[in-house]
């Protein structure tokens, strides 16, 4: 087989998107023709020619724009179009959000409070570019036609960014697979954290963990966090900033990876709770529960006060886990919660969450 079937293809960022928009607009203002394609700098230095969608003069300026193209990665915004609406201005660069581009509504991010959710990269990105054809001032509008409906599935209303996406990027390009943005997302969401004030965060695999939390505990919209599968990255992250406790919540089949080691919790990239589990029933409650196919099975199975047992057991584990990784400085509790929610046990002091 020719390996160069399995080599995986790289896109662009939405960042490169905007800054070839960006320089595609400027130069049908300056009177030229509209480009085919136009050339950007990377940050690393190279250079990469972007294909334009299209670049008309309007009554006030002129708009230009560029399809991302995501390569072989699973990226939201593969396929969307990013436009740059460019007008002289005075001063020099400044940006605007149009439709489908987010606005930063809280501290604590690489981008203030009130500016368009350009990230700081795009933003020098999209200067650069403008400036190999102009030094006037020029007002730049950015939007993706859908923005704010696909903007509804990613980290940005956690992070206070209202209204539509991001303009991202720290290479200009997109690596296929990679968990750098989802990182950069949970980074983002502690630095939040941090920076209203917050001191006990609660961490949650996903939407079971976030329902629950909201459920059973005093919780502001901000506080709730979504690990996903990156445990040892959120803990490791936490620690150096300070927080006076965190609370971590979720299904016990996922969690339980936790203090059976898998702090990476996908199921390809880790063992299943469910002989972990299988072990404590049957070392603490004397069932054989070895054939039983899930964690919530288990569960299930068993009467309300060995539940609860079982529950409190695997909480205690987890928590111990966690403390080790996080330090003693740091207040940890662990509440566990089945596939709809309800408590199955927990451990450590959970009074700062309570209602």
């Amino acid at each position: 087989m020719d390996n160069q079937a399995n080599i995986l293809r790289n896109g662009i960022t939405t960042g490169t998107c905007a800054a070839a928009a960006a320089k595609a607009a400027v130069a049908v203002l300056l009177g030229g023709e509209p480009p085919e394609t136009v050339d950007v700098s990377l940050p690393a230095g190279e250079r990469i020619s972007i294909p334009i969608l299209s670049a008309t003069v309007k009554e006030t300026g002129a708009e230009a724009s560029v399809v991302k193209d995501a390569g072989d990665d699973p990226d939201i915004t593969d396929g969307v179009t990013v436009k740059a609406f460019v007008e002289w201005c005075s001063g020099g660069i400044s940006f605007c959000a149009g439709a489908g581009v987010g606005t930063v509504t809280k501290p604590g991010l690489s981008v203030k409070q009130g500016e368009p959710a350009v990230n700081p990269v795009p933003r020098t990105m999209i200067v650069r570019s403008v400036r190999e054809l102009t030094n006037r001032g020029v007002r730049i509008t950015l939007s993706i036609p859908g923005g704010e409906e696909l903007a509804e599935r990613t980290f940005n209303p956690r992070l206070g960014i209202q209204g539509g996406l991001s303009i991202l990027g720290t290479s200009g390009r997109v690596r296929p697979f990679s968990c750098a943005a989802l990182r950069t997302s949970l980074r983002c969401g502690l630095d939040v954290l941090a920076a209203t004030g917050i001191k006990f965060p609660i961490l949650v695999p996903g939407h079971i963990g976030e329902r629950a939390a909201r459920r059973h505990f005093r919780v502001v919209e901000e506080q709730v966090i979504e690990v996903s599968n990156e445990w040892g990255y959120m803990l490791d992250e936490a620690a150096p900033r300070g927080f006076a406790g965190i609370l971590v919540l979720g299904h016990p089949g996922k969690l339980a990876k936790l203090a059976a080691g898998d702090w990476d919790t996908h199921s390809s990239r880790s063992k299943s709770a469910l002989p972990f589990v299988a072990n404590l029933v049957a070392e603490n409650l004397g069932r054989d529960f070895s054939e039983a196919p899930t964690v919530e099975g288990i569960f299930s199975s068993l009467p309300e006060i060995q539940k609860k047992k079982l529950g409190n057991l695997i909480a205690g584990r987890i928590r111990k886990s966690v403390v080790d990784r996080l330090g003693k400085a740091t207040m940890v509790a662990v509440v566990l919660v089945d596939m709809k929610g309800n408590i199955l046990g927990m451990a450590g002091d959970i009074s700062p969450w309570q209602l």
